[in-house]
């Protein structure tokens, strides 16, 4: 029984032999690596998350408002909260315009490249203003139900 040592990219101990389309557990020969697909498949991953947190802090900004002026940290989360919505919509922008220019156009990798420098910094920033949000807490308003005693 021969012992087969594999690198990580399998290529090891092969020889310069092919490896045949195989089903099941064995990995497929493919081609070199599209650098345009793969930025694209990694930007829309970026913008589904974009759309997540978008509409997880549009529900906690109605949070906030319906708990009105008297809930005590309500001036500051509606400023982050606001910050935070802002920075997604730019960020969701700016993740279009780097989907749809090519990679492979070497005249546009300075642009890309401040435009990806541009997204992580704001995302980062997104981040550290959730924390806070989730900090400064966002409870929604008790609503009595049916069952409950009403106040007297």
């Amino acid at each position: 029984m021969a012992t087969e040592s594999l690198e990580m990219n399998g290529d090891a101990d092969r020889h310069g032999e092919a490896e045949m389309p195989l089903h099941g557990r064995r990995r497929r020969e493919q081609g070199p690596l599209n650098m345009n697909r793969y930025a694209n498949k990694k930007s829309a991953a970026e913008s589904m998350l974009d759309v997540a947190l978008l509409m997880a802090n549009a529900s906690q900004l109605k949070a906030v408002m319906e708990q009105g002026p008297e809930f005590t940290f309500y001036v500051p989360l509606i400023i982050l909260i606001s910050i935070s919505l802002i920075l997604q919509i730019v960020v969701g922008i700016l993740l279009i315009f780097i989907v749809k220019w090519n990679l492979n156009d070497e005249s546009m990798h300075y642009k890309l490249n401040i435009m990806e420098n541009l997204t992580t910094a704001f995302v980062f920033i997104i981040v550290v203003i959730n924390v806070f949000i989730t900090v400064f807490g966002v409870q929604r308003p008790h609503i009595p139900s049916a069952s409950s005693p009403s106040p007297k």
